[in-house]
C-alpha cells in the first residue's frame, strides 16, 4: 500500500482551507484518510499552518511520500529537518539531545522570521492608513479653502450689487399715486 502525505481541500469557493492528511494514494482527494496531521490556511498573511511535526516525521520514517505542496509545508515547519537530524542520530554523528537542541534553535529562528514578517506587514498597513488619513485631511483643507474663497467672492458680488441700490432714494407716495423713483 502506497501512503501519501497530501492536502485535503475544505472551505467554500474562493476561500480554501486544507487539512494535511496521511492517506492511501488510491483514495480520492477529499475522501478516506488514515490520519490528520495538521491544517493549512493560505488565506491569512502569512499563511497559517498547524502541524503535528512528530506525527509527520513518524509517517516520513515509515515511507510516506509527501506531495509537492505538502513537502513545501513540511519543510517550512521543520518536519523534514527533524527527520534529517534523526538520521544523523541513527548514524551516530551526534546524540539525541544535540539533535533536539539544533531543532529548537532552528524553530526559534524560523518563528522570529515569521514574526518579523507579520510585524512588517502590520507596520506597512498602519503607515498606509496614516498616509491615507493625511491625504484625506489635505483634500478636506483644500475643499474648505475653496468654499471660503467662493463665499468671499459671493459676498463681494452682493456688496457690489447692493451699492447702487443704496443711492436710490425712495419717497413715500400718497394713496392712489404711483411710486416715484428718483
Amino acid at each position: 500500500m502506497s501512503v501519501k502525505i497530501r492536502l485535503q481541500r475544505h472551505g467554500k469557493k474562493g476561500k480554501p482551507f486544507f487539512h494535511i492528511v496521511v492517506a492511501d494514494s488510491r483514495a480520492k482527494r477529499d475522501g478516506k484518510f488514515i490520519e490528520k496531521i495538521g491544517t493549512y490556511n493560505p488565506i491569512t498573511n502569512p499563511a497559517t499552518i498547524d502541524l503535528n511535526v512528530d506525527a509527520a516525521v513518524k509517517w516520513l520514517n515509515n515511507g510516506a511520500q509527501p506531495s509537492d505542496t505538502a513537502r513545501a509545508i513540511l519543510s517550512y515547519k521543520g518536519a523534514l529537518y527533524k527527520k534529517h537530524l534523526q538520521g544523523g542520530v541513527a548514524k551516530g554523528a551526534f546524540d539525541e539531545a544535540e539533535a533536539e537542541k539544533r531543532f529548537a534553535a532552528w524553530v526559534e529562528s524560523k518563528e522570529s522570521k515569521v514574526q518579523g514578517k507579520a510585524d512588517g506587514l502590520a507596520k506597512s498597513k498602519a503607515d498606509a492608513k496614516k498616509s491615507a488619513l493625511e491625504a484625506e485631511a489635505k483634500v478636506n483643507e483644500a475643499r474648505i479653502a475653496a468654499a471660503q474663497a467662493q463665499a468671499q467672492a459671493a459676498e463681494v458680488a452682493t456688496e457690489e450689487t447692493e451699492t447702487p441700490a443704496e443711492e436710490v432714494v425712495e419717497t413715500p407716495a400718497a394713496e392712489g399715486e404711483a411710486p416715484a423713483e428718483a
